[in-house]
């Protein structure tokens, strides 16, 4: 019987992750079987569950499924639960508006991170929210922030081989040794092109009150326009926003730099 419920919990899961990557708006019944691998009466069975839930919606009187409410309503449940959320939410919003670039606030989730928060000034605005969606560690600043207290043999077995996005993603762990070395001197960290051509973004670690990372916040946007106002700026309104958001969460000495 409990594996009969894992196994159901375990369907319903994966309807909904596919509901949830969805980019061209609604998903009709059959594009979800084929896309879980299940059969159509199995997927006709969940949807119908997942519908009176909650769980699943349908969009007025489109074909298909989207997220429901229920997952919303959880989602920033959540979201308001977590420490790291509640204290830098604020000075996330406070420093996107005072720049005017996109400010974001992120945790390490296994071998990705996730946004806890995510803020558009005027020089960054997106048709869409980055809370929620991932990104890889070794390929943003943010990511780089979060490896710290980690060494190589860590990095070589929970990341594997580096992805490359551009010319300038880091693709070998002993390059990304040097920088996460860099990252622990500067007490911060840049992501030039290397997740995406034409961004810039620079990054600075959140501490708890033991003084491990447990969170990361970046500043990020058009690479001519972060040149412009001036990189060695901006990263110290990062590390800034780290610092007050560090001492929220109860860091009462200061963490040396390492040498």
């Amino acid at each position: 019987m409990a594996a009969e419920v894992q196994q159901g919990f375990g369907r319903a899961a994966s309807v909904l992750a596919v509901i949830g990557a969805s980019t061209t708006g609604p998903m009709r019944a059959s594009d979800i079987a084929r896309a879980t691998g299940l059969g159509p009466s199995t997927v006709a069975r969940l949807l119908a569950t997942l519908d009176e839930l909650g769980y699943v919606a349908k969009v007025g009187e489109m074909p298909g499924y989207t997220i429901g409410a229920t997952v919303l309503r959880l989602a920033s449940e959540g979201l308001n639960q977590n420490p790291v959320h509640r204290e830098s939410r604020a000075i996330a919003q406070e420093l996107a508006t005072r720049t005017g670039f996109s400010a974001n606030v992120a945790v390490r989730d296994g071998d990705r991170l996730i946004y806890l928060c995510h803020f558009e000034g005027h020089h960054a605005p997106k048709s869409h929210t980055m809370v929620g969606m991932s990104q890889p560690l070794h390929a943003s600043a943010l990511g780089k922030c979060l490896l710290l207290g980690t060494d190589e043999s860590e990095r070589r077995e929970l990341l594997g081989d580096l992805p490359v996005y551009t010319a300038n993603t880091i693709a070998a762990h002993a390059d990304l040794t040097r920088e996460i070395e860099q990252v622990k001197r500067a007490g911060s960290a840049v992501e030039d092109q290397e997740l995406a051509l034409g961004r810039l973004g620079t990054a600075a670690p959140i501490r708890d009150s033991s003084g491990g990372v447990v969170a990361a916040i970046s500043l990020s946007g058009r690479l001519t326009l972060m040149r412009e106002h001036g990189i060695g700026q901006l990263t110290e309104d990062v590390v800034e926003a780290a610092d007050r958001i560090s001492v929220g969460l109860g860091l009462i000495t200061a963490v040396a730099p390492h040498r």
